[in-house]
């Protein structure tokens, strides 16, 4: 499977087609336990636009708080939510910060679905940690995306 990366300094984009129908990979995007299975995460609550989605995932041995605030759901096409990226040092208070915005959207295509990850908003995030949060977020989407790809069985 490939990964296609298209990025500027402001977004991340990356691609790849699941060998999986649409319907498949819209339930492993939209139901939040299966969400977490594949992302590595404890989630509580439902992908509902205007809803907060809260829990935890395990970053070098450490569980760290996750906080997703989902803006938009459009039935198997879109999943848009705000996030604090690289949010990582427990000692800082990143509500005080900028959300980045994480668009999953799906389209099907010849053999499969092409999912497409975009997370824009890197310009808005404090200086000091814009370059190590667009580095990690980027490895960490391409990660996710061989994972997604092995759960739907890709």
């Amino acid at each position: 499977m490939t990964i296609k990366t298209t990025s500027t300094a402001d977004a991340i984009r990356k691609e790849i087609v699941l060998r999986a129908a649409p319907a498949r990979v819209w339930q492993a995007l939209s139901n939040t336990a299966q969400f977490g299975a594949w992302f590595g995460a404890e989630l509580r609550g439902e992908f509902v636009a205007g809803s907060t989605i809260e829990g935890k995932v395990s970053y070098q041995g450490k569980d760290l708080a996750m906080k997703l605030m989902v803006e938009r759901v459009e039935a198997d096409r879109l999943i848009a939510f705000r996030w604090h990226p690289f949010a990582v040092d427990p000692t800082v208070d990143y509500e005080q910060e900028p959300t980045t915005l994480v668009e999953l959207a799906i389209a099907p295509v010849p053999g499969g679905t092409l999912l497409t990850v975009t997370e824009s908003g890197f310009d808005r995030v404090p200086e000091a940690r814009r370059a190590r949060a667009f580095e990690m977020n980027s490895g960490g989407w391409a990660q996710q995306l061989d994972n997604i790809a092995q759960y739907v069985g890709a």
